[in-house]
């Protein structure tokens, strides 16, 4: 199965396309949100993605501790204030797309509401994603597939039940379904990756790709989830290590951006490469039957006169056994190889 947008194609057979996620790395600046989308552009993304949405489209303004954040990266934040920092505004996207378009690569978008679908249809938004936290809101997740566009479902948290109900909305519509293998836990710990999940995902969802969304704050689990024959790596992305953002602590530069891309395309190729004909290539570093001595016609070969040396040019060290005994053809000078045809 591949998945093809524009020049991008996404399949096993291809190596895995490389999503920068921009998220809430612009910190409501929009010169710094612009260059953080042309610096993933050039240092490696295939894929740039951001996000779409208002405070109000996510929550309310509630002052009761269920509106507050109890435990991890954003202990004790409010969450109308968490998102009125991290969200991109709907007035910038337009240009983002326009920069993503300038050097050809596909900037897609995760939408919270039915409004953001619509507005991301005005652009010609070419694939959406489901983000962990909505895959169980179904009215969503149907809206976006009803666009007929690929759908990439993240599953941090969501139970085989859950992921199952997204997939059978989206095929309502289409079968063009990118699942992630997501720990929503911000940054991950690389204990608790779990790279074996993308195999079971494989399993239970045979006609959809799979991929993963990594949250660690280095690429250490992006490049051993290679082996698992990934389709895509999503990455928190991020300009600048010193300037710290609501995602800061598990995004990467572009130097770890840069060094992914590179990384990738390598394993994929050294993975699906043709056992390669070491005998071929290192064939003159091997061993082979050399004469020790100078030898005359008829003389036998024995120990005292033959050896198996470097390089292969005579017969193979494997058959020197077979050779003690058998006398020789011609007069033979010292470290000249031993052919079959100077035998009798």
């Amino acid at each position: 199965m591949i998945i093809k947008i524009k020049n991008i194609k996404i399949g096993y057979n291809h190596p895995p396309a490389i999503i920068a996620e921009i998220s809430g790395n612009h910190n409501g600046d929009k010169k710094r949100f612009l260059k953080l989308i042309k610096s993933a552009c050039i240092n490696g993304a295939d894929l740039i993605k951001i996000q779409t949405y208002e405070p109000k489209d996510i929550t309310t303004k509630g002052k009761t501790n269920n509106f507050f954040i109890k435990k991890g990266l954003w202990k004790n934040k409010h969450l109308w204030s968490l998102y009125k920092k991290a969200c991109t505004p709907f007035s910038w996207h337009k240009e983002a797309f326009q920069i993503a378009k300038k050097y050809k690569k596909i900037i897609f978008s995760s939408p919270f509401s039915i409004r953001a679908v619509d507005f991301l249809e005005s652009l010609d938004c070419e694939l959406y994603k489901i983000a962990s936290f909505e895959i169980t809101d179904l009215k969503l997740i149907r809206y976006i597939a009803s666009k007929k566009k690929p759908i990439i479902v993240s599953t941090g948290m969501a139970t085989v039940k859950e992921i199952k109900n997204a997939i059978k909305e989206i095929k309502r519509y289409h079968n063009k379904i990118i699942i992630l293998h997501c720990v929503s836990s911000y940054p991950t710990k690389l204990k608790d990756i779990n790279l074996e999940k993308i195999n079971k995902l494989k399993l239970l969802y045979k006609d959809c790709l799979v991929g993963l969304s990594d949250h660690t704050d280095n690429i250490i689990s992006s490049i051993a989830s290679m082996p698992f024959k990934v389709i895509a790596i999503e990455k928190h992305f991020n300009i600048d290590d010193n300037i710290k953002t609501v995602d800061s602590s598990f995004s990467i530069n572009e130097k770890l951006l840069k060094n992914l891309k590179t990384f990738s395309v390598s394993l994929h190729q050294s993975f699906n490469k043709k056992i390669i004909n070491v005998k071929k290539i290192n064939k003159n570093l091997r061993r082979s039957i050399l004469a020790k001595k100078n030898k005359k016609k008829n003389d036998k070969l024995t120990a005292k006169n033959i050896d198996t040396l470097r390089p292969f040019i005579g017969i193979c060290a494997s058959k020197y056994f077979k050779v003690l005994g058998r006398k020789i053809k011609k007069d033979i000078k010292e470290g000249y190889p031993i052919k079959e045809n100077m035998l009798f």
